[in-house]
């Protein structure tokens, strides 16, 4: 639910949802589009990667829609994609799914990523390279907001919220 909010897929109950100093409960469905576009990337804890394109297609869609993108060659290597590239998502492993959408996430080089359990499919060594890559792209002055049930995984972050029933319950900064 968290996510959703942050990335203006869900409206909230009440407040307001103020990101990169944009009042984004202010803004008509397009510019909402555009505003989502432009300054949110995800890593959706199912994938939703396009079933009919190949894995470089499917980073490409992302690609398109940026002004910046990263160079998508470089992303397939650096998530272990290049031999699946021209694959299709259901030729591939829950694991090797999930490294195309971070790579989807990642290629619009967008300055804000929510990450829903980004390593949850990967084993131990992939989601470390995972959170290593996640750790460096934090070190570009990107900001990723992650949500995980994975205590070595919230130990790759700066700041840690938990919690529970929908209300913070500690914190550690």
């Amino acid at each position: 639910t968290l996510l959703q909010i942050l990335g203006t897929l869900s409206t909230p109950d009440s407040g307001s949802l103020i990101i990169d100093g944009v009042d984004t409960l202010s803004l008509d469905s397009k510019k909402l589009a555009e505003f989502r576009n432009l300054r949110l990337g995800f890593v959706f804890q199912f994938y939703n990667l396009i079933p009919n394109l190949t894995i470089k297609e499917n980073i490409e869609v992302c690609a398109y829609l940026s002004k910046e993108p990263l160079d998508i060659e470089e992303l397939l290597d650096t998530l272990g994609l290049t031999e699946h590239k021209d694959k299709f998502p259901n030729q591939l492993s829950g694991g090797q799914q999930q490294r195309c959408a971070i790579a989807r996430a990642l290629a619009s080089d967008n300055k804000i990523i929510l990450a829903d359990e980004p390593t949850g499919a990967l084993d131990g060594k992939t989601a470390e390279e995972i959170m290593d890559l996640l750790a460096a792209l934090r070190d570009e002055k990107r900001t990723i907001i992650l949500v995980t049930h994975d205590e070595k995984i919230a130990a790759y972050t700066d700041r840690i919220l938990r919690l529970e029933d929908g209300k913070k319950v500690k914190r550690r900064y």
